[in-house]
């Protein structure tokens, strides 16, 4: 069991509640009970858990609840507080156990310039506890009152064609303004003194969504550039020297003289550096509120913030960084569930910090700003907050509860509709709850182990879509066919940062690792040497720190202990033909004529005739290096061919394969914790499929035994064996 929930206690009506329970009392309390539950009440504050012997504490998983949870994004400030009875007891009807609240209420909170009306907050957080609903209280940042972008307009952001932003939308503030971050900061710190000891206050959210990471292209944030540029490089000499500035006589001979990059047309080193002072800009933001709510909150409080799957406004890793946990935000949009998609974002974002996450917004149906709003089938709700459970989530939250009567999103997808009753999903997440309830308890613990890890890197992203080549290079897209390859061969894959720990993995792949410096080439130098296989796909090896040529070929410092280099890379007007150690098929976008030059290198994979220049040429070679080996895929590959390659990349680094074997169409995943395992199959087809299981094992979701699971359209089951 998890820890003991805190217990709150009225003095002066005698009245006991307990946050797990199911009701409270209004018994006199005896002074030994008294006393007793005021000790389990500071044991809680000071974060002390109970657990059982082999269940590791995990941040995700709240002490004295369920293990994995379902929720709803609510906005009582939106609805006359009689109402919010009936829409909390709608909620604990569905199972609902999570509600995020006040991340877009300032106006509400402070409607004026340091008079703040907490009381109602405290009542709505107060009303969700009695219906066993725990708050996660969102910083409301995200949307500035109107008093304060009135008084002070320097708040607001500059685009960058120089138009000031104007009040009435959301992320219109500028948080690079010190004006901005001071009210920030207060109204944070406001909340923190308020709800850091609230025992039905599980958690905070920081702003939403980090304002899509929008900068402000003001004289304030030019200077800041500038004197963020002078204290990385030091001298004028030296940044000149990296940027290559005598091209098109770029030379700066003052700090003053660097420009805020606007366009296409820009030096690569410009466009790199703004990228991360982006990233550093959005991160110092976010630790000014986490500061002062860590100052007064619960240590048993979590942070997080809701990140959006493979946005790429700033460097997911670094922004994580202060986190207890990574949340993101999962929509599907215009048509349907791509699992591969889908499962490839959930594992993304567990790497942010390579641990259990939570998926704070999830679509209800339908969304409102994609090109075509249509609505999820029956069953595909379930079937995607089950495969979030499965890649490492605690919680499933919905947005929104229900459409507010005006305002910007009021065709969005809800639970409940605008008369208030349920709208049809509501069942469906209804049963989803109830199936949450049931086995949750298999999945305390438990989190999901890899042997293989994708490395992503935010520098390259950037560096390769600013000089992409040709149009059709997608670099999600190779990220994704990789990730394929693999994902179906075992029962997971870790998406992870290549300066991320990589000693635990057999298997690490970096599909176009462009940007790769000394230093993170030794890195993954000492992984092969010690017995890992690392495999380079193309693009990997060319840019150094500054987005500028290496000296060498590509991949630059690997160059010898690959024992091979690239001659020449070539965008592709068509697909050419490749054969060998994998088949025959074809490459496609994006080709390199690769050397072989050591006597040990094998080469893997030959081009046919193409363009004259790859034919018969090296598109893929590999070669042993220490204990390990390293291979470099110079080609992008198509389905066929990535499939051989990833059963060649499994077969070579000895990666455990998936025990369960699926159809097509069917995912199965594996959680693992407490000397325990969980399996997850998940049908995402609209046909019936069968899985054939090992042995028998314990069929939860359908409390049976069995070694043979049938799983009806989007149907999901839960599997256990051992203890």
């Amino acid at each position: 069991m998890g820890a003991l929930a805190p217990v709150v206690i009225s003095v002066t009506r005698k009245r006991i509640c307990s946050r797990t329970a199911q009701h409270c009392t209004e018994e006199p309390v005896i002074p030994l009970l008294r006393f007793c539950f005021i000790i389990v009440l500071l044991f809680s504050r000071l974060g002390f858990a109970q657990t059982t012997p082999n269940t590791p504490a995990i941040p995700t998983q709240i002490p004295g609840h369920d293990a994995i949870l379902v929720g709803t994004d609510w906005y009582p400030e939106q609805w006359p507080e009689s109402r919010w009875e009936e829409d909390l007891r709608l909620m604990e009807t569905a199972n609902l156990k999570a509600v995020r609240i006040a991340e877009f209420a300032w106006s509400r909170m402070e409607p004026s310039e340091g008079h703040y009306d907490f009381d109602w907050l405290e009542r709505a957080i107060s009303l969700a506890a009695k219906h066993h609903i725990v708050s996660v209280v969102g910083t409301p940042t995200g949307g500035p009152p109107a008093w304060l972008t009135q008084e002070h307009p320097e708040t607001l952001r500059i685009d960058e064609a120089g138009h000031r932003a104007v009040h009435g939308n959301r992320a219109h503030g500028s948080v690079n303004s010190p004006v901005y971050r001071n009210y920030c900061r207060k109204i944070a710190e406001a909340m923190a003194v308020r709800f850091g000891h609230n025992p039905d206050v599980v958690g905070w959210q920081i702003d939403n969504e980090y304002g899509y990471a929008w900068m402000s292209f003001d004289d304030f944030t030019r200077k800041q550039f500038q004197g963020w540029l002078q204290s990385k490089y030091k001298t004028l000499d030296n940044l000149n020297r990296q940027w290559t500035t005598t091209y098109w006589s770029q030379t700066y001979n003052r700090w003053d003289q660097i420009p805020i990059p606007v366009g296409d047309s820009n030096n690569p080193g410009l466009v790199l550096e703004w990228r991360r002072l982006v990233t550093d800009i959005w991160n110092d933001y976010q630790k000014n509120q986490i500061n002062v709510i860590r100052a007064h909150a619960d240590t048993r409080q979590f942070i997080t913030g809701n990140f959006m799957g493979f946005f790429d406004g700033f460097d997911h890793y670094k922004m994580s960084e202060p986190l207890t946990f990574a949340a993101w935000d999962d929509y599907v949009g215009s048509g349907h569930l791509d699992p591969t998609s889908n499962g490839l974002t959930h594992d993304l974002t567990r790497g942010f910090k390579r641990s259990n996450f939570w998926v704070i917004e999830t679509q209800p149906g339908a969304v409102n700003w994609a090109g075509v709003n249509n609505f999820l089938n029956k069953g595909e709700v379930r079937a995607m907050a089950w495969q979030a459970i499965a890649h490492g989530a605690d919680d499933v939250s919905y947005w929104q509860w229900r459409s507010a009567l005006n305002g910007q999103e009021e065709y969005h997808g809800t639970l409940i509709g605008a008369d208030g009753t349920p709208a049809p999903l509501y069942s469906e997440v209804a049963q989803i709850g109830r199936e949450f309830s049931s086995v949750q308890d298999a999945f305390r613990g438990t989190t999901v182990v890899s042997d293989v890890a994708l490395l992503n890197s935010y520098d390259s992203r950037w560096a390769i879509d600013f000089q992409k080549h040709t149009g059709k290079y997608d670099q999600v897209e190779l990220l994704k066919s990789y990730y394929a390859a693999l994902r179906k061969l075992t029962d997971s894959v870790d998406v992870i940062s290549p300066y991320a720990p990589l000693d635990r993995y057999k298997l690490v792949v970096a599909p176009d690792l462009n940007v790769l410096p000394k230093d993170l080439a030794d890195h993954l130098l000492e992984y092969a040497h010690n017995g890992g296989c690392l495999v380079l796909g193309p693009r990997s090896g060319m840019k150094d720190d500054a987005n500028g040529l290496l000296p060498q070929r590509q991949p630059g410092y690997l160059v010898d202990a690959l024992g091979g280099r690239v001659e020449q890379y070539y965008a592709l007007e068509k697909d050419f033909p490749v054969s060998g150690t994998w088949g025959s098929g074809e490459v496609k976008i994006w080709a390199e004529q690769m050397k072989a030059g050591a006597p040990n290198t094998e080469v893997l994979m030959k081009y046919g005739p193409s363009n004259g220049w790859l034919d018969d040429q090296p598109a893929a070679i590999t070669s042993p290096y220490g204990k390990g080996r390293i291979t470099y895929i110079g080609a992008v590959l198509d389905d066929k061919l990535m499939a051989a390659a990833g059963e060649w990349m499994v077969k070579n680094s000895n990666v455990t394969r998936t025990s369960i074997t699926v159809p097509d169409g069917v995912e199965v995943s594996r959680r693992t914790g407490g000397g325990k395992q969980v399996f997850l199959l998940i049908n995402f087809t609209r046909e019936d499929r069968s899985v054939s299981l090992p042995h028998s094992m314990k069929l939860l979701l359908a409390q049976k035994e069995g070694s043979k699971v049938t799983l009806p359209p989007y149907g999901v089951e839960v599997l256990t064996e051992g203890r």
